[in-house]
């Protein structure tokens, strides 16, 4: 309903931010507290219409019908193009805009995209969510794709893009509880690295924060929230918690005792607009201002923010001023953006590998294909994925190539019947719900499966007669029922547990055992007092699926290979991964192969980087792609076949297997080694790794200059040149490395990178420019960035590993000078650590908390100059302990000793002084504890 009366707030020639505040003071509390849950309520009376933030956007609009479906984040990044990702935010912006006019109550133009965290360990089971493990890769591409949902109009927003989820979120075990543990040099320079572009040079207008804790506190009430985001990179935006957070910090972190305080605690720290169920958020919030909690003001500043968007996104303006406003529903499913979605995909295509030419595959050569594996004929959605309009499956993007011509597929997977190992009677559909019982009838008369093992035992059982899968009813009885394997809980998924003299019994997704019901034979979840003898069926091969591959195998003249992952399973949101590498299964269906037919390919379709050294090893061609959406099989092919050179390059390492991983929570990926730029190991394939069907070789890089101040800048080029008689993509990436520091650096970090087409026989000039400025790490001993004064690497290559081209340049920077611990220090600043990890001090800030005695924090380069006499630590201990002071080495020359008393509880935060005997000297000083002792500050006297 539109308001007859004019009030400045509709009025176009009002600022923006008086349209704002006069909106707001005509509210009264009671709307305003309406207007903070993600259902923001209509306000008839003013004009002011229904509105819902969170639209999940992921890789094309989702959940709302039929979209137009991209390859997940994982594969856009591999694709490593800036100008791609900007042309598909701008069709997942227009779709957007297009399922809002239907209906702009619940259609939202608030996107909750893209996701930002940082992937140092891809056992995270959002990994296919992200852009990988590097911050200039990651903060490019996301602020590409921001700029293209959120448009380029001077005044109206298209949609608006969500950053998610802020901060330290990469593990999904206990990542509603769980603490990250974070340093400043790791924050700085990695986790917060990512975001800041999004925000400063992309604009973004919203941020999610994330489930977890970071040194103790709930992120969304992290001083980082306020301080950084809204404080040091001024975003003008709002800020919306994750679904079910803002009550989690009571119910899963126990950080506070009452709703109330929680709720009004986020929303000082910056939360505005707030994800949990309506009813229960308004209650909560009436809760906080009578207790008085939380204060009108506070709404005021929260809806101050959410509205400035709104009135960005043209709802208060005619419809005829807003460019985006007249959108509509032709721009869904478009022939435009399917053609952007299979760009998109074979631009994301990895060649890992590609001895002896063996691809492109000869179209006019072949007439017999055998496609190959579980992957095969198959284009998965993820969670986040769009309804598909369709899907092309790489058999049917196979066949489309080779019209005519012989394509045989295998699956690998057996074909079985069930019967129970105890009378022989076969598992059969019963009724009319798909219903799973067994029944007295011959085995031929029983019901077939596709029998898929995904690894770790997960498998699926699919019906040859419906084509349906088996799953757990409701009423915990297997049914055949599922036309695919999806869902929060993926109730597809069944284990067969191999037990004596050859039978199986059948455990669900949730390891709930099945029985067979002794009254009507149905396959049920089974109670305590069910017969033993009826918990164990046969498996028998009607189809053995291994022989069936390997007979497609040798018929063929080659063999292509889809292996892989189902995103829903072994893998997802709340779902870590068990391991790395490729399920044994599926990589002894590839020996098998091989073995009958070694002109053999592998086509990895994943979610994250899937590791097997035998494939690498034997295999002569390896490709990678993520589940790439509704052009997946044609991308494929066209690569497979040589109509597109495949330029993708990896977004992440790939180790070998996960002994070259540290522990999944530690996030400390200095000494953790992790990521290219730390890892010092042999990968199997690294960081920015891809091969091409074109042959480009590199020279001539030039430095405008070979001595640099640290306000200058460096202009850099370089020539690639294609040698070959096949047009290609190359991505020219720009490392640098600093070849002493007073602090470990990274092996090499990336600092520039551009995707460039080059015609056969042409070459073309690459620039960059790199401000002096971004050689600056953290520096510790002063909390600011610091160019050190020193030589510095200037790298360019085809991947982190292939380096072409080195050039060095010497910068007139800084000299860090020797610590001053003569002032307040604080604890996490240290230089080198062991034992230890980041808490919560609860008078502010963050405190070390050793976890075994001996544990130790050192400092290094200490100026003691007039010796030290005293010692001051700011502590906290529920059973006591110490901080023993040495020098040197943690079993160095003891200068003093903190006794820390018991407190009784961890809140208690107190000031101790101790003595402490140094001569004047210049030294590395330890601080060693025993017992639980927490220490968040200290300083030497003298």
């Amino acid at each position: 309903m539109k308001s007859t009366a004019t009030y400045p707030f509709q009025q176009m020639d009002v600022p923006l931010n008086e349209r704002v505040q006069d909106l707001l003071s005509r509210l009264t509390l009671a709307e305003k507290v309406s207007l903070m849950p993600q259902y923001q309520a209509a306000i008839e009376r003013l004009g002011v219409g229904g509105y819902k933030h969170g639209t999940e956007a992921a890789h094309g609009i989702s959940w709302l019908g039929k979209a137009t479906s991209f390859p997940q984040p994982s594969g856009l990044a591999c694709t490593w193009n800036p100008e791609l990702l900007k042309e598909i935010g701008a069709a997942i912006g227009d779709e957007a805009r297009a399922f809002y006019k239907k209906n702009p109550t619940v259609n939202g133009l608030t996107l909750w995209a893209p996701t930002v965290d940082m992937e140092r360990d891809p056992r995270w089971g959002r990994t296919e969510e992200a852009y990988g493990e590097d911050p200039e890769l990651t903060g490019r591409l996301s602020t590409s794709l921001v700029q293209g949902i959120q448009g380029d109009h001077p005044v109206y927003l298209k949609a608006v893009a969500t950053l998610k989820h802020f901060l330290g979120n990469n593990n999904e075990i206990d990542r509603g509880v769980g603490s990250s543990s974070i340093d400043p040099r790791n924050m700085r320079e990695y986790y917060l690295e990512a975001f800041k572009p999004a925000f400063l040079e992309g604009g973004a207008q919203s941020m999610m924060t994330a489930y977890n804790s970071v040194n103790g506190v709930p992120v969304i009430l992290h001083p980082a929230v306020m301080d950084i985001v809204k404080g040091e990179w001024e975003m003008d935006g709002f800020i919306v918690s994750d679904a079910g957070d803002l009550f989690g910090i009571v119910k899963d972190h126990h950080y506070y005792e009452s709703f109330a305080q929680s709720m009004a605690e986020s929303i000082k720290n910056g939360i505005d607009s707030v994800t949990e169920e309506t009813d229960e958020t308004i209650k909560v919030i009436h809760e906080a201002l009578d207790q008085g909690l939380l204060s009108e003001a506070d709404l005021d500043r929260a809806l101050a923010n959410t509205f400035r968007v709104r009135f960005r996104l043209g709802e208060f303006d005619p419809e005829e001023l807003n460019p985006y406003a007249g959108i509509d529903d032709s721009v869904v499913l478009s022939k435009e953006h399917a053609k952007l979605s299979l760009a998109a995909a074979k631009e994301s295509i990895v060649m890992l590998k590609n001895d002896n030419e063996t691809l492109p595959l000869s179209k006019s050569k072949l007439s017999k294909v055998a496609i190959i594996g579980p992957l095969g004929d198959e284009a998965f959605r993820d969670w986040y994925s769009g309804t598909l309009a369709y899907g092309v499956t790489p058999l049917q993007g196979v066949i489309k190539k080779l019209p005519g011509k012989q394509v045989v597929f295998a699956s690998g997977a057996d074909q079985i019947i069930l019967t129970s190992a105890a009378d022989g009677k076969v598992v059969g559909i019963t009724g009319e719900d798909g219903r799973l019982a067994v029944v007295n009838e011959a085995l031929e008369h029983g019901e077939m499966f596709h029998h898929t093992a995904w690894g770790w035992a997960s498998h699926t059982l699919q019906s040859t007669s419906r084509g349906q899968y088996v799953t757990l009813s409701e009423a915990e009885t297997l049914t055949v029922s599922a036309d695919e394997i999806y869902g929060w809980y993926v109730k597809e998924s069944i284990n067969l547990v191999p037990e004596a003299e050859g039978t199986v019994s059948l455990r669900t997704w949730n390891d709930k055992l099945i029985s067979i019901h002794p009254d009507n034979g149905t396959l049920q979840v089974a109670d305590q007092a069910a017969d033993v003898n009826a918990r164990s069926f046969k498996k028998n091969i009607v189809v053995d699926g291994l022989q069936a591959a390997v007979e497609a195998a040798k018929a063929a003249e080659v063999a292509v290979v889809f292996v892989g992952n189902h995103p829903l399973i072994n893998g997802k949101e709340e779902i870590d991964r068990p391991d790395i590498v490729l399920p044994e299964e599926q990589e002894n269906l590839v020996k098998a192969v091989y073995a009958a037919n070694p002109n053999t390919v592998v086509v990895i379709v994943g979610s994250y980087p899937i590791s097997s050294s035998w494939i690498d090893e034997h295999i002569p061609a390896v490709l990678y792609t993520s589940h790439s959406g509704q052009e997946l099989g044609n991308a494929v092919a066209d690569v497979l076949f040589g109509d597109y050179s495949p330029s993708g390059k990896l977004n992440m390492t790939w180790y070998r297997s996960v002994e070259q991983l540290p522990d999944l929570l530690d996030y400390d990926i200095i000494k953790g080694k992790r990521t290219y730029m730390y890892f010092d190991g042999e990968p199997l394939y690294p960081f920015g790794h891809g091969l091409s069907y074109a042959q480009l070789s590199y020279n001539s890089l030039h430095l405008s200059s070979k001595k640099l101040e640290q306000d200058g800048t460096l202009n850099i080029s370089v020539q690639v040149e294609n040698t070959g008689a096949v047009d290609g993509d190359e991505v020219v990436q720009l490392y640098v490395q600093a070849l002493a520091s007073r602090v470990k650096r990274p092996i090499k970090q990336l600092k520039g990178f551009e995707k460039v087409h080059i015609a056969a026989g042409q070459s073309q000039t690459i620039e960059f420019s790199l401000p002096v400025a971004e050689l600056a790490f953290w520096d510790v001993t002063r909390e600011q960035y610091c160019v050190e004064n020193g030589e510095y690497a200037i790298l360019v290559g085809r991947s982190s590993a292939d380096i072409q081209l080195t050039e060095q340049v010497r910068v007139h920077g800084e000299t860090i000078p020797a610590r001053n611990l003569y002032v307040s220090t604080q604890a996490e600043n240290y230089d080198d650590y062991e034992g230890v990890y980041l808490d919560e001090c609860k008078s502010g800030g963050a405190s070390i908390h050793p976890v075994k005695d001996g544990a130790w924090i050192a400092f290094n380069d200490v100026l003691l100059d007039k010796g030290a006499v005293g010692f001051e630590a700011w502590v906290s201990s529920v059973k006591g302990g110490s901080i023993e002071i040495r020098t040197e080495s943690p079993a160095g020359e003891l200068a003093g000793t903190v006794n820390v008393p018991s407190g009784g509880v961890q809140q208690q935060w107190a000031s101790l002084v101790a003595e402490a005997t140094i001569n004047a000297t210049t030294t590395n000083v330890y601080l060693v504890f025993t017992g639980e002792v927490l220490l968040s500050r200290f300083q030497f006297r003298n």
